[in-house]
């Protein structure tokens, strides 16, 4: 084992009983940080030992790391210690796949950015552990730079077996689930065209709708994103380079696609076959390229009112209950109104209603919400624009923005899922099979 991986592992070990033994703002940090990554997760022990090594390279004590107040309070540490400290710093969580067994260790795939590493182990008991996995099997797990060339393990893994294509598409929704922020962790420059990307889109949105918002009955909407939704498609058609002009059959003829595997993404994207099958059964092939039927879901399709809301960074939100509230805000006896104060608890319970809406309601009605909120929570020395996001806070809900659905995804993980989609249809019985429903717009 080379002298600087032996090294990294004394050094992570100094590393957590430093955090373990501290009993001052380090302390009350990691203290906090456990708290609100508790929120989100299972609890088990992978958890729990994750959030440990996570703080470790992640956590923040006023504007110093913990590995930054490592080598402040241990001056005997070499040059080379400290640079390998700080390089961990990059330390990150992805979804593996074992391409290469090594005698030291594995070649590893990052699912997430198709990005490849050398992986070592750095002890004798992680080796012991690991040597079982064979080649293809996917692992949950963070990884540390070594040197320019190598990484090692950091903190605990979850073995996953090796996962057919329908299987790994959903680890990797499991993963955008439950680690949002580290989705593109080794790949800034994914991640920087992913966050365009939500801006793009919303710019598009204003340049159709007119606004940033938008309210209209259910159905009225659902009809008017299908427009929008086929201008969209029509304008990604051209700067991929098909021409929207040929019928369906030629384009997936040229791509060599079936109609089968045309039929069963369509029908996973919400799109209705029947209509793919006119498309193909068209004989005369006059049939245009179509956008696929994208729809509201039942219930807000029928809604009396729905309102979309844009924003550069929080994506687009569509609720069937903002009117209400804003008429709880705008009405002098808010509590005269009919289901207010289970409205109120809704918007505060409810993951779907993030910080972005609540910021927007304190800018139109600062006064009447600060005294919705005194008298709902019963804290009458509440003020709202010093104790919002604490309460925001009180309720899970994140007050940064998390990369939003509508995002790009690389063209690796597109294909992925696509190609899940055919494998699943595959393994289906010939016979009718029922839609999956789908919250939000289905794309």
């Amino acid at each position: 084992m080379d002298a600087i991986l032996e090294r990294s592992h004394q050094l992570k070990q100094d590393l957590t009983d430093f955090v373990f033994d501290a009993e001052d703002e380090l302390a009350q940090a990691l203290e906090t940080y456990a708290a609100v990554k508790s929120r989100r997760g299972s609890g088990d022990n992978f958890q729990q030992e994750l959030i440990i090594d996570s703080f470790i390279t992640e956590g923040r004590v006023g504007d110093d790391s913990p590995l930054d107040l490592f080598i402040q309070s241990h001056q005997d540490l070499s040059e080379s210690d400290r640079k390998l400290i700080k390089s961990w710093h990059r330390t990150f969580i992805g979804l593996f796949a074992i391409t290469k067994i090594l005698p030291d260790g594995f070649e590893l795939r990052n699912w997430l950015t198709d990005k490849h590493y050398t992986v070592k182990f750095n002890n004798a008991q992680k080796l012991q552990e690991m040597s079982r996995l064979k080649e293809g099997e996917i692992l949950l797990t963070r990884i540390s730079p070594v040197t320019d060339s190598y990484w090692t393990f950091s903190g605990p893994y979850t073995q996953m077996g090796k996962l057919g294509k329908p299987k790994l598409a959903v680890a990797i929704g499991n993963f955008k689930e439950n680690y949002k922020e580290h989705l593109y962790g080794d790949a800034p420059e994914l991640l920087e065209e992913a966050w365009q990307s939500v801006e793009v889109y919303h710019q598009q949105f204003l340049d159709f709708f007119g606004a940033d918002e938008v309210t209209m009955p259910g159905y009225q909407l659902n009809k008017k994103n299908g427009e929008f939704q086929e201008i969209l498609t029509k304008k990604r058609l051209e700067e991929a380079g098909v021409d929207p002009s040929k019928s369906l059959e030629e384009v997936a003829q040229e791509a060599g696609i079936g109609e089968e595997e045309i039929k069963a993404v369509a029908e996973e994207f919400g799109t209705d076959s029947q209509a793919v099958s006119q498309m193909f059964n068209n004989k005369n092939g006059t049939s245009k390229m179509v956008t696929p039927k994208v729809e509201l879901p039942a219930d807000l399709k029928k809604a009396e009112q729905v309102t979309a809301i844009s924003h550069p960074r929080w994506g687009q939100i569509f609720l069937p209950t903002y009117t209400k509230v804003k008429a709880i805000l705008e009405a002098e006896d808010w509590q005269s109104v009919e289901g207010a104060e289970k409205l109120i608890r809704f918007y505060l319970q409810d993951k779907s209603i993030n910080a972005f809406i609540w910021h927007r309601l304190a800018e139109q009605y600062p006064t009447q919400l600060e005294k919705v909120l005194q008298t709902f929570l019963q804290r009458p020395e509440f003020q709202l624009q010093t104790d919002l996001d604490t309460l925001l806070q009180e309720y899970n809900k994140p007050i940064e923005p998390e990369l939003p659905e509508i995002a790009s995804v690389p063209i690796h993980l597109n294909n992925l899922f696509q190609e899940a989609v055919v494998e699943v249809h595959k393994s289906k019985p010939k016979e009718k099979s029922q839609k999956q429903s789908a919250k939000g717009f289905q794309k």
